[in-house]
């Protein structure tokens, strides 16, 4: 079994869990399909909700010391600096604005796992 294969199980089993779990927590007959698939629904809407909460707290987390890093690299980036210490401000500032970026796509992220 590749390693794909052994992935590709380990996630139908998670699945089956998953429906069996909301099967159970909302007393649904397993012989009904569609109930069976609302509550499947309801459990992976419940997740989802759970996640954009998660994503939201990591966000702010990063986002209020990333601002300062970058606010600070930028006024330092004003002053006279020697060529060595420009460049790794400049870095800081570069790699500043790529977690900025990150950050942003994880708003979007977000906004996804809440509609």
């Amino acid at each position: 079994m590749t390693e794909l294969d052994k992935h590709d199980a380990a996630i139908k089993s998670d699945a089956d869990a998953a429906t069996q779990r909301a099967l159970a927590e909302s007393n649904t007959d397993v012989n009904d399909p569609e109930a069976a698939i609302r509550a499947l629904v309801a459990d992976y809407e419940a997740r989802m909700n759970e996640v954009a909460q998660v994503i939201a707290r990591v966000r702010h987390e990063i986002n209020n010391p990333l601002t300062g890093v970058l606010g600070q690299a930028q006024l330092l980036l004003r002053e006279e600096l020697s060529e060595k210490t420009r460049k790794r401000v400049e870095t800081i500032e570069q790699l500043a604005i790529r977690l900025r970026d990150i950050v942003g796509q994880l708003r979007q992220v977000q906004k996804t796992s809440k509609n």
